[in-house]
């Protein structure tokens, strides 16, 4: 009797729903906002070489604050944690949709810096459903927390749609302004987790030296994975709105491909944790390289709407392989005492190459063209390659030798 009550009082499941629900808000936001910041950053812009170093600026925002995100959660808890990340992007979306009605450019990069800091608080939805989820579940519990982001790949591209023009005849504008009410949603979904906060034991002893944890092999291809992984899909898809426009594409078309973009990138979730314990993180690592190169060579096919379509959405699903792979092969490193201090390196290395990926993707798509975007996919994809077949070789000679 007293172990059914505790299996009926036991949270995990129920977070993992509310997280899932808070990350489809979060990416709904997201999404939209990748519609349209680009834009909006070319229309106010007096250097249109700048256009993209909003999105850029938000990219740093959030590898600059995943590490004091994830050890002020470690201090005051997931809930508080998540809670004020959520207002400052509410206060960011504020001042970029003011920045809009000014035409002050700095402004708007600024409101874009601090909505990246809030990005930088969400990122770890994922790692609060593992934090509680037993080893057998911690995959699927990764995978469907972002599996959230379904719903936000048909949400945000359609909000975007319906906001761009709010504001009349100032565009753009009415996005942020809807971006505020999904903050406000989150910000009331997340008083309904129940994350236990750290134990003073955990708090007081942190482990082995991060060094020793960094040095592990598996932690190496985990970082490349998700590193390298995020860093290419945000160099294409921070991109693609400036070439689609270049090419004479329409705002919807940018919409729609962006949509099935986010739909590559979640809709994989529903069963790729059932895919990683079936056949291991590494081999799923590999299917996210491969998937990566279909959509490299699908965007040199073309620069039709289906080409962009089919690159994008073939980029989706490779980052999903390459992240939910490396998330979880992650968690196979730590300990639950050193879990603050590895989250934090592996977010802050992951949006550092963001970041980098999202500055130089203006640039090269406004110098260079949309080719050399994809060419750039290129030495990214062959290293993490490279670092799983190590970790594959290194694995089976350990294996041999009894290690």
């Amino acid at each position: 009797m007293d172990n059914s009550v505790a299996v009926r009082r036991d949270p995990t499941r129920k977070n993992v729903l509310l997280l899932a629900v808070c990350q489809a808000l979060a990416m709904s936001g997201s999404s939209m906002l990748a519609a349209v910041a680009a834009l909006a950053g070319f229309m106010i812009a007096e250097d249109k070489s700048l256009a993209t170093l909003p999105v850029a600026c938000q990219f740093l925002g959030t590898m600059l604050s995943t590490i004091p995100a994830s050890l002020i959660m470690r201090r005051i808890g997931r809930r508080a944690g998540f809670s004020i990340g959520q207002t400052i992007g509410m206060c960011g979306a504020m001042i970029a949709g003011f920045a809009i009605f000014d035409i002050n450019f700095p402004l708007f990069v600024a409101g874009s810096f601090l909505i990246g800091v809030h990005n930088a608080f969400w990122q770890y939805y994922r790692f609060a459903a593992a934090d509680t989820a037993s080893e057998a579940f911690r995959a699927r519990s990764i995978s469907y927390v972002l599996a959230g982001g379904v719903a936000a790949a048909i949400i945000g591209p359609e909000v975007a749609k319906l906001s761009v023009d709010f504001f009349e005849p100032v565009k753009f504008a009415g996005s942020y302004a809807a971006f505020v009410v999904i903050v406000l949603t989150s910000i009331s979904v997340l008083q309904f987790i129940e994350i236990p906060r750290v134990s003073d034991g955990e708090r007081k002893n942190s482990g082995r030296p991060l060094r020793v944890i960094a040095r592990q092999p598996k932690m190496i291809v985990a970082v490349m994975s998700s590193m390298l992984g995020y860093a290419v899909m945000a160099l294409v898809m921070t991109a693609t709105p400036l070439a689609m426009a270049v090419c004479g594409h329409a705002f919807n078309d940018t919409a729609f491909v962006i949509e099935w973009h986010m739909l590559g990138m979640f809709a994989p979730s529903f069963f790729m944790g059932h895919l990683i314990s079936r056949f291991g993180a590494t081999n799923i690592i590999v299917c996210g390289v491969i998937l990566m190169i279909g959509a490299l060579l699908t965007g040199l096919s073309g620069i039709s709407v289906a080409q962009f379509w089919g690159a994008l959405v073939l980029l989706g699903l490779g980052w999903n392989c390459l992240f939910v792979g490396g998330t979880t092969l992650l968690t196979e490193t730590y300990r639950p005492e050193e879990r603050a201090k590895t989250q934090a390196l592996n977010d802050f290395l992951v949006f550092t190459a963001v970041a980098m990926g999202s500055f130089s993707s203006g640039a090269i798509q406004h110098l260079l063209g949309w080719e050399w975007i994809n060419f750039a996919m290129i030495p990214p994809m062959v290293a993490v390659f490279g670092a799983v077949m190590w970790l594959k070789v290194r694995s089976r000679e350990e294996a041999k030798i009894g290690v």
